[in-house]
């Protein structure tokens, strides 16, 4: 399973968040991308529109078990994408910043 820090997503990344939506509602990283892992084969050209052509897509849930899941499946579709270990709780765990929809300040849930 390719993986990846917290540590080692920096804001020029292209983040996937696979939360549902109160989970993403509660909190997220500012910038991500929204689908959650309920929706994603349904919803997968939305990924296909906006990842970088020949970037990685960095996958984060809320603990990594989701975005692992979605990260073998974009792997096997031939896309470079990785997990986030530890997920939005490592995420907010070491200060990273983290919003509502409205912009204010958030928290996974």
């Amino acid at each position: 399973m390719p993986t990846v820090l917290v540590d080692d997503v920096t804001d020029s990344d292209f983040l996937l968040d696979v939360r549902e939506h109160n989970e993403w509602e509660a909190g997220h990283a500012h910038g991500a991308l929204h689908i959650p892992m309920s929706e994603f084969v349904a919803r997968f050209g939305e990924l296909t529109e906006a990842a970088p052509e020949d970037g990685r897509v960095k996958v984060i849930c809320r603990s990594g078990g989701r975005s692992a899941q979605v990260t073998m499946y974009l792997v096997q579709q031939g896309i470079d994408a990785v997990n986030v270990d530890g997920g939005m709780q490592a995420w907010e765990a070491l200060g990273r910043p983290v919003v509502d929809n409205q912009g204010q300040p958030g928290a996974v849930v």
